[in-house]
C-alpha cells in the first residue's frame, strides 16, 4: 500500500492514454513505451468504448507495464478497473460517488477524483480519495467539456488538501513551466507526452524539473 509521499512520486509524470491516440493495440503499445521510459502512472481514458474493450485494454496494460512498476488507472469505470486488476480508478463528477467506490474497493486501491475548486477537493479527500486531478490548466484538444481554471486555480486546489494533486488539461513541454510553484505533486499529459506515435522525452524531463525531481 502506497503512502501519500510514495503515491505523489509515482504520479509525477502521469500519462493519459486517451482513445484519440489510437485503437486498443496502439494504446497498449504507447503505454508500454511510456512505462519503459520511466512514466510511473498511466490512465486509460476511452470515452465511448464498451466495457469489454476497456477491460481487455486495461488488462493488457497491467500485464505490459507491471514489470516497470507503472500504476494503471482506469477513467470512470470502477468495474473495469477491478476486473482488470488495475491499481486504481479516476472518478469524475458524474461517476459513482467516491465514498461508495472506497467501500467496494480492496485495501490499497487508488481512487482519483476530479476537483476544480478547493471545496470539491476537500470533500473528495474526506470521502476517501487518494489524489486529486485538477484542471484544466490550459485549453485541451482531447476533452470537449473543459473548464479552464489555469495554474492559479490548480494552486488553490492543491493547497486545500493533504493528498497529492495532479494538474491536467492541455499541458505540454511549452507551457508546463507555468505550473512551477503551484504545489502540485504531478503533471498529467496526453498529446504533450505521446506524440507522433512515440514519446516526448523533453516533456518528461521538463515535468520532473518543474516538480523538483532532478
Amino acid at each position: 500500500m502506497l503512502n501519500r509521499g510514495d503515491l505523489g512520486r509515482r504520479l509525477a509524470v502521469y500519462g493519459i492514454l486517451d482513445s484519440s491516440l489510437g485503437g486498443a493495440e496502439e494504446l497498449v503499445r504507447l503505454g508500454a513505451l511510456g512505462a519503459a521510459k520511466g512514466v510511473k502512472a498511466l490512465q486509460l481514458r476511452c470515452k465511448g468504448f464498451d466495457g469489454m474493450d476497456m477491460y481487455r485494454i486495461a488488462r493488457d496494460l497491467v500485464e505490459a507495464c507491471g514489470p516497470f512498476g507503472c500504476l494503471i488507472l482506469v477513467n470512470d469505470r470502477l468495474d473495469v478497473a477491478l476486473a482488470a486488476k488495475a491499481h486504481g480508478v479516476h472518478l469524475g463528477h458524474r461517476d459513482i460517488p467516491i465514498g461508495e467506490a472506497r467501500r467496494i474497493a480492496p485495501e490499497g486501491f487508488i481512487i482519483g477524483a476530479t476537483a476544480r475548486t478547493p471545496e470539491e477537493a476537500a470533500r473528495a479527500e474526506a470521502d476517501g480519495a487518494s489524489y486529486i486531478g485538477s484542471g484544466a490548466a490550459f485549453p485541451s484538444s482531447t476533452k470537449n467539456d473543459t473548464v479552464l481554471i489555469g495554474p492559479s486555480g490548480i494552486a488553490r486546489v492543491a493547497r486545500a488538501v493533504r493528498i497529492p494533486c495532479v494538474a491536467i488539461g492541455g499541458i505540454n513541454e511549452d507551457n508546463l513551466r507555468a505550473l512551477e510553484g503551484t504545489g502540485i505533486a504531478g503533471i498529467a499529459m496526453c498529446g504533450g507526452l505521446f506524440g507522433a506515435g512515440g514519446m516526448r522525452g523533453e516533456a518528461i524531463a521538463g515535468a520532473l524539473e518543474v516538480l523538483g525531481h532532478r
